[in-house]
């Protein structure tokens, strides 16, 4: 019988085997750059980047710059601190062999002029570490709304602000009107969407809680190749009409009165408001009259300005006068003596006593009455 021949594709037909492409090893990994992958020697060109830094940021820069210079040093950069003009400066030299070195020196800079500590900021050089410096200054107009949505990011004491980089797996720091982040790509797509989604209104947790859902979505590998929309929730901002809100309002007592009358109990209130039937007039109301003609009228038009200012001194004092009355009389309920019941004296005891017993008897005989009278009056001569 003969072999049947294996049908080979026509793309891959001139493919052939690579024995030394085996599974253990990981095609994504980034090797370190090192001097020796450096073919073309030394840069024939000179790079710098520059950038300025604000006055408090002066004195602790000045303490860690030996720091900053023993961290660039092993990469051939050179750095310069300008205290004159207050700038930070980088530069390759003759000793740089990794062209893309000087990209994150010029990314460190910026972190130090940013508020990020020394400590942290060294982190970029590493190759799996990038940055992001999200500015947020020009976003909302208003500075109270906007120190308040930057507030929002932070969280009371910090919490929301631990909580997005626990999840992100990046550094955050807020300062003034930039963050700046570091930390994976993807990590850095995610802080840049919460903080300006944030600066626009929409409060970070429901980022936050998206990000732990995916989270734990990730865990499952039969979710890996499926669409994870219906397990995530959908935020959405309802701008309802001023009809749509009165129509949900009504519905809402419709069904508490249904369930009130179905309780036994009286209705809280009309659904519908009844609106008064207006007698229908062909002629246009009365025109307002102008703030000059008021005046001419009450005749504050011809008063001259020391006389208007006396004027509305005069109001302003009555109105403080009426609004301090107000108060006073408010305070002065709380020590409004309760009105109290006097206990009863011996004669009244005595009196009510006889009134009890003469109920009792009811019509009694006339001896029994006449034995009362007597009492009665010793009683009374007695007191």
């Amino acid at each position: 019988m003969a072999d049947v021949e294996e049908v080979v594709n026509k793309n891959k037909r001139h493919r052939k085997e690579k024995p030394w492409d085996t599974d253990d090893i990981d095609q994504w990994k980034i090797d370190p750059f090192q001097a020796a992958d450096n073919k073309g020697g030394t840069f024939t060109e000179e790079s710098s980047f520059a950038t300025l830094f604000p006055k408090y940021r002066e004195q602790y820069l000045r303490e860690v710059w030996s720091t900053v210079t023993k961290a660039l040093e092993p990469h051939g950069i050179a750095c310069t601190l300008d205290l004159i003009h207050g700038s930070m400066s980088v530069r390759t030299t003759r000793k740089t062999y990794d062209p893309y070195i000087v990209l994150k020196a010029r990314d460190m800079i910026k972190l130090l002029a940013r508020g990020v500590a020394v400590g942290q900021a060294v982190k970029i050089l590493d190759d799996a570490v990038a940055c992001d410096i999200i500015k947020i200054g020009n976003i909302v107009r208003n500075k109270e709304r906007f120190v308040k949505r930057r507030q929002r990011i932070i969280g009371p004491d910090g919490s929301t602000l631990k909580a997005i980089e626990l999840l992100t797996q990046c550094y955050v720091l807020v300062q003034g009107s930039t963050v700046s982040v570091m930390g994976s790509y993807k990590g850095l797509k995610e802080v840049r969407r919460i903080v300006l989604d944030c600066m626009k209104n929409i409060h970070p947790i429901y980022r936050i809680k998206e990000l732990m859902i995916k989270r734990e979505l990730a865990k499952d590998p039969q979710l890996a190749t499926e669409s994870w929309d219906r397990f995530l929730p959908q935020f959405r901002k309802k701008h309802l009409s001023t009809s749509q809100k009165t129509e949900k309002k009504n519905q809402k007592l419709q069904e508490k009165n249904d369930a009130r009358q179905a309780a036994g109990l009286e209705p809280v209130g009309s659904t519908t408001k009844k609106s008064e039937k207006k007698v229908y007039t062909p002629f246009p109301p009365a025109q307002r009259l102008r703030k000059i003609d008021a005046q001419l009228e009450s005749g504050e038009y011809f008063l001259k300005a020391t006389e208007k200012k006396a004027r509305e001194d005069q109001q302003r004092k009555e109105k403080r006068e009426e609004v301090t009355a107000e108060r006073r009389a408010r305070r002065a309920e709380a020590f409004v003596a309760p009105i109290e019941t006097a206990a009863p004296s011996v004669d009244e005891k005595r009196r009510r006593k006889r009134e009890k017993d003469r109920e009792e008897d009811g019509h009694g005989d006339g001896e029994g009455e006449r034995k009362r009278k007597k009492k009665r009056k010793a009683d009374e001569g007695e007191s």
